[in-house]
């Protein structure tokens, strides 16, 4: 505890005390004032005459015992209330040095200073991103722009020219191939290497850009700029702010695109989104083009690297799939990206696919009695039942496909068992 602390608590003791003498005052006064009260009207009127007040030593002979018992009970109780200031006034000393001399002996143990928590050294942004599964090209196009970034500034700092380089980028491809993922990376790469002060990542989209009155749109997009000054601006389905007639997605565009000017040296933009509407967007307006002319194209995930996908969500979450069901796992994920193969959501997808299964597993697990932790853990073929990507309409031809193939493995197992039996 410190002498701030201390002093506080002594305060406290003492507003406590004060509360109590002024209590014990209250009530001492008003025991007097009713005893007055009775003595007055005991006697006669005479009682406050001049008469009264020369003679009051013969007056006192002539009190009654009832009057003297009651003043002696006035006085005892004088007595009483002064004993209990007193008290009170001895309970505050000791209270006091007890505090001084060891807070701990009063039950007070001192407060303890919060020792700050030993935070774990951040990755490496390079090895973060080549852990990411799959994204070979993508991986050499941020190495390659990291390389040149790095070598133009260490020929800044030495005093020779340097090429100028636009730091902004623009990534295209479908949704959940890892493009905010990267965007995440590049700002810490940049942190890095010493273009970026901060190093982080704002995400954001038309909604968090476009205000619904005119002159609104400015501040709004002014506010999120400023949220990500020494890092990165990600503007995600960027072409959302160029329509038709549309004032206000343009005045966000312009701020932007003022910034991108003002702060050049500590701030970037990433401008994300499907790939030929990006393309029309940068197009559309001469400044976007001038300050955007590196591009990065994220392409879908291969039916391997979606599976790894699968199996890394897993392992990250405990469960583990039985492996006469995991060629079925992979004719679910190959009908899925059927669904939708011009707008696949990749890893979006097998991630709803993983929490349909879980949740079907754990619908199974609830009905039985006393589960184990290897119970909970493994997803069996039933477990893959009654799945969007099987009952959806639009996916009716290539569920049925997947159901027959799930039935025709499951008659090849049972005849595979059989033989088996008829051999032995």
């Amino acid at each position: 505890m410190t002498n701030k602390d201390l002093d506080k608590e002594l305060e406290t003791l003492n507003k406590i005390t004060n509360m109590q003498k002024n209590l014990l005052g209250s009530v001492y006064d008003d025991f007097f004032k009713a005893a007055s009260e009775v003595n007055a009207d005991s006697i006669d009127g005479s009682v406050f005459d001049k008469e009264f007040e020369l003679n009051a030593p013969e007056k006192e002979k002539e009190k009654t015992p009832e009057k003297i018992e009651q003043e002696k009970a006035i006085g005892d109780a004088a007595d009483s209330l002064g004993d209990a200031i007193k008290n009170a006034n001895s309970a505050l000393d000791e209270a006091k040095n007890l505090l001084k001399s060891d807070p701990e002996i009063a039950g007070i143990k001192p407060r303890q200073e919060e020792e700050p928590k030993e935070q774990e050294p951040e990755e490496d942004p390079m090895e973060t991103l080549d852990k990411l599964i799959g994204l070979d090209k993508i991986k050499d196009d941020v190495k390659e722009l990291t390389a040149f970034v790095k070598v133009q500034k260490a020929r800044q700092d030495q005093g020779l020219k340097s090429v100028p380089v636009s730091l902004h980028l623009v990534f295209t491809g479908n949704p959940g191939t890892g493009k905010t993922t990267v965007a995440r990376i590049i700002a810490k790469i940049y942190k890095q290497i010493g273009v970026l002060s901060k190093g982080q990542l704002v995400e954001v989209d038309r909604s968090g850009l476009v205000a619904g009155y005119v002159g609104q749109t400015a501040i709004k997009t002014q506010e999120q700029i400023k949220k990500a000054k020494g890092g990165v601006l990600f503007i995600d389905e960027a072409y959302a702010l160029s329509q038709k007639d549309d004032a206000f997605g343009q005045e966000a565009i312009d701020t932007i695109l003022k910034a991108m000017e003002d702060n050049r040296d500590d701030f970037v933009v990433i401008v994300a989104g499907y790939t030929e509407p990006m393309k029309k967007f940068i197009e559309s307006n001469p400044g976007l083009k001038s300050r955007f002319n590196k591009y990065i194209d994220f392409s879908d995930y291969s039916i391997d690297e979606l599976e790894q996908i699968f199996y890394m969500n897993c392992d990250k979450y405990d469960y583990k799939v039985d492996e006469d069901v995991k060629h079925q796992i992979r004719a679910l994920i190959s009908a899925k990206k059927m669904e939708n193969i011009e707008n696949f959501a990749n890893a979006r997808e097998i991630r709803n696919l993983f929490e349909e299964i879980i949740t079907n597993q754990a619908r199974r697990i609830s009905g039985m009695e006393n589960p184990t932790g290897d119970d909970m853990m493994t997803i069996l073929r039933e477990d893959l039942e009654d799945l969007s990507v099987i009952s959806k309409d639009k996916g009716e031809q290539t569920g049925e496909a997947v159901q027959d193939k799930m039935e025709a493995d499951a008659e090849i197992e049972a005849e595979e068992t059989t033989d088996s039996s008829d051999s032995i």
